[in-house]
This record gives structure tokens, C-alpha cells and sequence, in this order.
């Protein structure tokens, strides 16, 4: 019989894809055979979710947790088929569906914004060194066609 005993992130990174949740040592601690193991960093010390599905990506990511000299080896699809992993896994990332999903959107949609204003800028800029171009070697055709771009 397994079952979680504690489960806290180490620290969360989220990007607009995935939600990692970094374990360490100490954070996270399982109840095998009325024993209690502790997560050891020596395998996998990451829960990856993806943001659009909140399913957990990284299912065959194998995690370690020691007791005394013992180690035992679990991997993360076996640690998700725990009602109670998956609670408190729930209870962890809810808050970065939540406002700071919304947050990163805003944030990113603005960085969008200024790339696209950037890139109009350089294309105009380009152009025009296009046009001295064309002036300098006397080329009417492209004048006519670059111009008309502005």
C-alpha cells in the first residue's frame, strides 16, 4: 500500500506550455508498507503538466525515495494512479491555471504586440533604404513598386 505523506514543491516554473513542479529532498514523502520513504533527487525531480490538457507529461520519469539504506524506484505513472498524489498535485497547480495563467497570456500578448510593432518598423526602415537603392542605381521600375509598399 502506497500513500502520500507530503508532497511541496521545491519551487513552480511555468511557461506557456508546461507547469514544472521541482521536488527536492525532505518535500516529498510517500508511506510504503506503513514505512516512511523520502524523495531522494538521484532520478527524476520533476512533475512536468501540461497547462491546456493538466495532464502530467512526464510519465515515465522514474522517482527515488529512501528509507534508511532501502530505495525504492517509482515512476510518475504509478505515483498518478494515487487518489491522493493527484489531490495534492490538483491542490498545487490550481493556482497557476488560475490568475497567473491569465497574467502570462496578458504578458505574452504584449510582448506579441511589441515584436509585431518592431518588425513593421524594421520592414518600413528597410524599405526605404530600398528605395535609396533603387534611386542611386536608377531603377524606376523598383522606385514604383517600392513606393507603393509605403
Amino acid at each position: 500500500m502506497v500513500t502520500v505523506k507530503l508532497l511541496k514543491p521545491y519551487y513552480i516554473k511555468m511557461n506557456s506550455e508546461y507547469i514544472r513542479v521541482i521536488l527536492a529532498y525532505q518535500y516529498f514523502s510517500l508511506i510504503i508498507n506503513k514505512k516512511v520513504y523520502h524523495f531522494i533527487p538521484i532520478e527524476g525531480q520533476e512533475i512536468l503538466v501540461n497547462r491546456k490538457t493538466k495532464q502530467v507529461v512526464n510519465t515515465e520519469t522514474k522517482f527515488a525515495f529512501q528509507n534508511g539504506k532501502d530505495i525504492v524506484y517509482l515512476t510518475m505513472k504509478k505515483l498518478t494512479t494515487l487518489e491522493d498524489f493527484m489531490n495534492q498535485l490538483d491542490d498545487i497547480i490550481k493556482p497557476y491555471y488560475d490568475k497567473k495563467v491569465e497574467e502570462h497570456k496578458k504578458y505574452e500578448d504584449k510582448i506579441d504586440d511589441q515584436t509585431a510593432i518592431i518588425i513593421t518598423k524594421l520592414e518600413k526602415q528597410n524599405i526605404i533604404r530600398l528605395i535609396d537603392k533603387a534611386l542611386d542605381e536608377k531603377d524606376e521600375k523598383m522606385f514604383q513598386y517600392l513606393t507603393k509598399l509605403l
